[in-house]
């Protein structure tokens, strides 16, 4: 019976000094969870992983929005720099035609004359130009540079090769000599 008047407000038999640490430890425990909660709250909202309760979500400075407004942006200036890169490259082959073309172009035919001469001087008689279903002068570069190598080394190409290569080392040569 004594435990029920305890309950109801009667008679305590506790130790006023017990009851209050016991009181103090509960209502400590109770703040210190709300403070805890509140600044977890807190530190989410600040990192950008829980919407402000006090912002509306479709904000215009919301994370979310940002994030989509700076994909839009991202965008549009990604298909600026593609036009402005295949612009570049429009420009570039045309400078480089302009600027190498003629020297390419010379070399090329300096190539097909030669390519003319070496066959004079091992056949004896200037070859027929390949037609356009052999392939036109791409033919010959093929030739010259692939095929008609290995044959020539057995005929002789081996000298020709050195000797290029005799011309090159000449030039080297001369130029440690000349600084």
């Amino acid at each position: 019976s004594s435990g029920i008047n305890a309950e109801y407000g009667g008679a305590s038999t506790m130790d006023p000094d017990v009851a209050s640490t016991i009181i103090q430890k509960v209502w400590k425990g109770y703040s210190q969870r709300n403070k805890t909660l509140k600044l977890r709250e807190e530190e989410l909202i600040f990192i950008g992983m829980q919407p402000n309760s006090d912002t509306p979500t479709h904000h215009k400075d919301s994370p979310v929005s940002k994030v989509s407004k700076r994909e839009e942006e991202r965008v549009l200036i990604q298909a600026q720099h593609e036009r402005e890169y295949q612009d570049a490259l429009v420009n570039i082959k045309e400078k480089i035609r302009e600027a190498e073309g003629p020297d390419i172009k010379e070399n090329m035919q300096d190539q097909i004359r030669q390519w003319f001469i070496e066959t004079r001087d091992a056949t004896g008689k200037f070859p027929d130009y390949p037609s356009d279903d052999e392939g036109g002068s791409a033919a010959i570069f093929k030739t010259k540079n692939g095929e008609g190598e290995e044959g020539a080394e057995g005929e002789g190409g081996k000298k020709k090769g050195k000797k290029g290569k005799k011309k090159k080392g000449d030039k080297k040569e001369k130029k440690e000599k000349g600084k």
